[in-house]
C-alpha cells in the first residue's frame, strides 16, 4: 500500500505514522506551505516531499485539482490527513472516497471543527480523546475507525489536556493505517468501518472512576 499524506505545520502525527514500522510504503508527504516545519523531518526519515502552495491558485477547487495531480502522481492507495489545515472540495473528498482518512482532536460526533479543547472542558465532559475517521463531505462525520479517550482533570487547560489528547493521536493514527493496510477495515453498506480485531472487548471505560 502506497501511503500519501498532507500536512501543514509541524506534522507530529506525520512522524509519528513514518517512525511507526508500518507495512506500507510512503510514497510523499505534501503541503500546502513551504514552511512546514514536518517537511524537512519527513525528508530526514528519507521520504520524498512536495509542496502544492494554496496561494497559487485562484479558487478551491483550482487547488484541489492539482494537488489530486499530484496525490495521483505518486500513485496513492491510501491519503492520511495529518494536520492538513484546509477545507477540502466535495469533488476532491469523493475522488478519494473510502481511501482518505483524518485524525481529529475530539470523541466524534462531539467537537466537530476547531478549538476541540477548551470547548471539551466549557462543556464540563469527563472524558475526551480523539478519533480516526474516514473523510466525506460533511465536516467530521465520516465511518469511524478507532478512538481513544483521556479523563478531562479538574485542573486542566486546552494546554494540558491536548498534550495528553496529542499522545494518543500518536498512538491510534498508526494503528489505524496498519489495520486498513492489513485490509481489516470494512466500509459497510450502513455507514460505518468495521474493524476485525482479536482483541477482547473492555467491559466499560469510567471516568471519573470512584
Amino acid at each position: 500500500m502506497r501511503v500519501v499524506v498532507l500536512i501543514s505545520g509541524r506534522g507530529s502525527n506525520m512522524e509519528a505514522l513514518l517512525r511507526a514500522g508500518l507495512p506500507v510504503e510512503f510514497a510523499a508527504v505534501i503541503s500546502n506551505k513551504a514552511e512546514a516545519k514536518g517537511l524537512a523531518v519527513a525528508r530526514e526519515l528519507g521520504v520524498e516531499t512536495a509542496v502544492v502552495n494554496h496561494k497559487d491558485y485562484p479558487s478551491r477547487e483550482a487547488y484541489d485539482a492539482k494537488l489530486a495531480e499530484v496525490i495521483d502522481g505518486y500513485g496513492a492507495d491510501l491519503v492520511c490527513l495529518a494536520g492538513f489545515m484546509r477545507i477540502l472540495s466535495d469533488g476532491f473528498v469523493n475522488r478519494y472516497a473510502g481511501r482518505m482518512i483524518n485524525i481529529h482532536p475530539s470523541l466524534l460526533p462531539a467537537f466537530t471543527g476547531l478549538d476541540t479543547h477548551a470547548r471539551a472542558i466549557a462543556a464540563g465532559v469527563k472524558l475526551h480523546g480523539c478519533t480516526v475517521h474516514y473523510v466525506t463531505p460533511e465536516l467530521d462525520a465520516g465511518p469511524i475507525v478507532v478512538q481513544a479517550a483521556v479523563p478531562v482533570l479538574e485542573d486542566d487547560t486546552p494546554d494540558s489536556l491536548g498534550a495528553r489528547v496529542l499522545e494518543q493521536e500518536h498512538r491510534i493514527y498508526p494503528l489505524a493505517v496498519r489495520w486498513i493496510a492489513e485490509g481489516r477495515v470494512e466500509l459497510s453498506a450502513d455507514g460505518r468501518a468495521r474493524v476485525r480485531s482479536n482483541a477482547p472487548a473492555a467491559n466499560a471505560l469510567i471516568s471519573p472512576a470512584g
